[in-house]
This record gives C-alpha cells, sequence and structure tokens, in this order.
C-alpha cells in the first residue's frame, strides 16, 4: 500500500501572482498568435492548439487517434530521420497531434524550432508504411486491454453516462479500427487540422516585433477548411438511482463508479465551489471518500473524486477499486458520502486547507511556461475574464462553505446518479440484489443484458 504525505499546507499570507497579458495578432486566415516576452530564461515555448468542437466517429472511430499518431511521422519537407536529428542537435522538444503540436528550446534556435514545427505539423507525409504500423499498435493496444477490469469500466462508464452515439460516449474496436484506411486518415487532417479556430501560443525570451514576421511568414499558407461544426443532444441523466453491473468473472475486485453528467463552465460563478467540494469529497489522501472506503474501512488503497469543467458537456466520477466481499456495503458508503457533502456544510478547517492547498499548487505552476500558455489559451477559449487568473487566489480565499454546499446540491445529482460496477457477478449479484436499489445488467461494452447465471 502506497503512503501518502498527510500534512496540509497551513495557510499563510497570499501570494501576489502577476501574468502578464499576451500581445496578440491575427492572420487573414484566422489564427490567432498570443505572445508573452519573459527575458528571465534563454528559453521559448511554443503551443499551437486546435480548437475544434468534439465530432463522433461512428464505424470508423479511432480515426482521429490514427491520426494525432501519424502527425510527426514524417513529412514532406525533409526526411523523418533528418528532422529527428536536428531536434535533437538543437536540444529540443517537439509533440505533435491532431489537435496542434508544442515545442520548447534555447531561444536562439526559437525560428528552427518553429520552422520545424510548422513542417511537421502542415506538412505531414502520410504513408502506408507509418499507417499501418500505428493501426497494429492500437489494435495491439485493445486485444491487451481485452480482459482488464479497469479498461472494461471505463468503456461502460462513458457509453452509458453520454451515450455510444455521443463522442464522449463511443470507443474503438478491433472492428471501428479495421474500418478506418489511409485515406480516412488523410480527410480527417485536411477537414480538422485548419487555422480558422486555432490559437498559437508563444511564451519566453523572444520579442513580439520580431517574431510576429516569421509567424505570418510560417502560417501564412496555411489553407483555411471550413471545419464543419456539429451539435450533439445533450446527455441525459438517469431519472432514478441504480445500479448498472458488469459481469465480469475474472475480475478479482469490484471497479465502482457513481456517475452522473453536468455542464459546468469555467466561467460559471460555482466553478469554484464546485471544484473545491469535489476536492473534499475525492481529492486527496483527507478526502471524505478515502477516509470512509481507505481509512476507515481498508476496501481499497484509495478513492477519487473528479469533475469535469469547460465548454462542452462533462461528468462527475467518484470512483475506487473495492474488494469483491465489500461491494455491496461500500455503495452505501459512497452514497452515505455524496449525501454528506450535499447536505451538511463543510467544517471551516477543512475549507481553509483544501483553499491553502489549491492556491499552494497554482503558485507552483505560475513558474512554468506550458501553464502560462494553457492559461492565455483558457482565457481565449473558455470566454474567461482577461483577470481570470489575476483574481485565482483572491476568488478563491472567497468561496464559502455555504457556496460548497450549494455547488454540491447542483452538480453531485445523487438522485440521478448511475452506479456502474464492473465486478464478479457470482460473488457480488447477491449483496447488490439486498440493497434495493434498481439493478440492471450491461454487457462489456454498455448494452443492456438479462442477469447473468450466478454459478
Amino acid at each position: 500500500m502506497h503512503t501518502q504525505d498527510r500534512t496540509q499546507p497551513k495557510p499563510g499570507k497570499p501570494p501576489v501572482v502577476n501574468l502578464k497579458k499576451p500581445q496578440t495578432f491575427f492572420l487573414a486566415n484566422g489564427l490567432k498568435v498570443l505572445v508573452v516576452e519573459n527575458h528571465k530564461l534563454p528559453k521559448v515555448t511554443f503551443k499551437l492548439t486546435i480548437d475544434n468542437p468534439p465530432f463522433a466517429e461512428d464505424s470508423k472511430k479511432g480515426v482521429d487517434e490514427l491520426c494525432s499518431n501519424l502527425i510527426g511521422n514524417g513529412n514532406t519537407k525533409i526526411t523523418k530521420d533528418d528532422f529527428n536529428e536536428e531536434v535533437d542537435f538543437l536540444g529540443a522538444n517537439i509533440n505533435f497531434n491532431s489537435h496542434g503540436a508544442d515545442a520548447s528550446a534555447l531561444s536562439k534556435y526559437s525560428g528552427r524550432v518553429l520552422q520545424l514545427l510548422t513542417y511537421g505539423a502542415l506538412y505531414p507525409n502520410f504513408t502506408q508504411e507509418e499507417f499501418d504500423k500505428e493501426k497494429a499498435k492500437l489494435l495491439e493496444g485493445i486485444k491487451s486491454q481485452e480482459k482488464s477490469v479497469p479498461a472494461i469500466a471505463n468503456r461502460v462508464v462513458n457509453a452509458l453516462a453520454f451515450g455510444m452515439d455521443h463522442p464522449a460516449g463511443e470507443y474503438t474496436t478491433i472492428e471501428t479500427i479495421n474500418n478506418v484506411t489511409l485515406a480516412d486518415v488523410k480527410a480527417n487532417y485536411s477537414a480538422r487540422f485548419a487555422p480558422e479556430n486555432a490559437y498559437l501560443v508563444i511564451i519566453g525570451d523572444i520579442k513580439y516585433k520580431e517574431v510576429k514576421p516569421i509567424v505570418e511568414k510560417l502560417f501564412g499558407s496555411w489553407k483555411r477548411a471550413n471545419t464543419p461544426k456539429i451539435t450533439y443532444n445533450s446527455p441525459q441523466n438517469v431519472p432514478f438511482t441504480q445500479i448498472n453491473f458488469v459481469d465480469v468473472p475474472n475480475a478479482v475486485q469490484s471497479e465502482i463508479s457513481l456517475v452522473n453528467t453536468l455542464h459546468l463552465k469555467m466561467a460559471d460563478k460555482d466553478f469554484f465551489p464546485a471544484a473545491i467540494a469535489t476536492y473534499i469529497l475525492g481529492g486527496d489522501y483527507n478526502s471524505y471518500l478515502n477516509m470512509n472506503l481507505r481509512e476507515e474501512h481498508g476496501w481499497t488503497y484509495g478513492a477519487s473524486t473528479v469533475i469535469g469543467a469547460g465548454k462542452y458537456v462533462s461528468k462527475l466520477k467518484s470512483t475506487a477499486s473495492i474488494r469483491n466481499t465489500a461491494t455491496d456495503s461500500a455503495v452505501l458508503e459512497f452514497i452515505k458520502e455524496i449525501n454528506r457533502i450535499r447536505t451538511e456544510k463543510v467544517s471551516e478547517e477543512v475549507l481553509k486547507n483544501v483553499k491553502a492547498g489549491y492556491i499552494g499548487r497554482f503558485v507552483m505552476q505560475v513558474e512554468k511556461p506550458s501553464a502560462i500558455a494553457r492559461y492565455a489559451l483558457n482565457v481565449e477559449t473558455e470566454e474567461l475574464r482577461p483577470d481570470f487568473y489575476e483574481n485565482y487566489i483572491k476568488t478563491i480565499n472567497a468561496v464559502t462553505a455555504d457556496a460548497v454546499l450549494e455547488a454540491a446540491k447542483k452538480y453531485f445529482l445523487i438522485d440521478n446518479t448511475r452506479i456502474i460496477i464492473a465486478g464478479k457477478g457470482a460473488d457480488v449479484i447477491p449483496g447488490l440484489e439486498k440493497l434495493n436499489i434498481p439493478l440492471f445488467y450491461f454487457d462489456k461494452f454498455g448494452h443492456p443484458v438479462k442477469k447473468p447465471t450466478l454459478g
């Protein structure tokens, strides 16, 4: 059993954080560029992000993942080996995916590193050979996870919470990967790797007036694609609390997840209260769930809660891997702790310590260029106030116990929650049936089935 640091940082005087505002400009193709000069160290960081809405891939689920894995695996400007050798020689770091790219380097090499980034991102060379390699890897990964209880649980959680026809609910299978061709990957790239929803954040030892013409030259010829905008119906939470059970006969413990969907935006006034409520319920060693399920009962190595926030619908998920014999008891304790945070005000001491932890982590992040890039991007893409991060500490300190209670009531919808359990039916179904919670059965892919035969 791994040990965790149980000490809490003691609240002190809140530090003052000065975040420099980016200087911005647009290219004619729609690319928005944000530059934050910081001459403390001779380094520069580039982050290109394509902020497209999520989309469903249906029978070809996996095309975007394959596209992601292939970008940067060769380009039409220089050979793959020459590219990799030069990146190594410059001591740079460059990464690509289907939603952008990022790079970091010494500032004296910044012009060439940005050029290499554009080679990989804007001029990819999608070859059949590389495609076959990446496809084989993905298929191997799926096969290796076939009997994994956590993998089955994650798949079913999303499929049931969001619906299989929703971008967040669909999943890759051997069949969907085998449906994808190299032509599909190329079409996916052409339709979606486009500048109209793109942001380039540049941070570090670089001058705005010097980098602007370089960016205009390197990215000016990137063509718009008029990426399709597709909307999806919002997932509906269940009308009553229920257990959704997946029988996995090889399971040595039960994967229990309590899930409801929500739409929490970072700009919402209850964003911080909801985040703090989540942390108190299942965010660290001292959380309600961990102290109950791990410390008091010894049923698990750890329990946790995560909440999604952003432009699109997301989920609240409380989860733990629980000993088979304790599965039914643990379900009741999960419900008890979620009800507790919805009905009882958190103590001032717990609230103070959680706030101090949040502030401490934020202050550590503020020193990192990658975090500054993320913050600058969030202000743009999440429609945050320009002073959102400057006021971060003040906003957290202003959160009250009443606000935490209200946020928990609003988002932790225990009366509309799916309790999704992947476990060994023969061992745990008899106990679950005694809980008087409606029980429904699903297969490993989230399709409804009859109750398994227990033998």
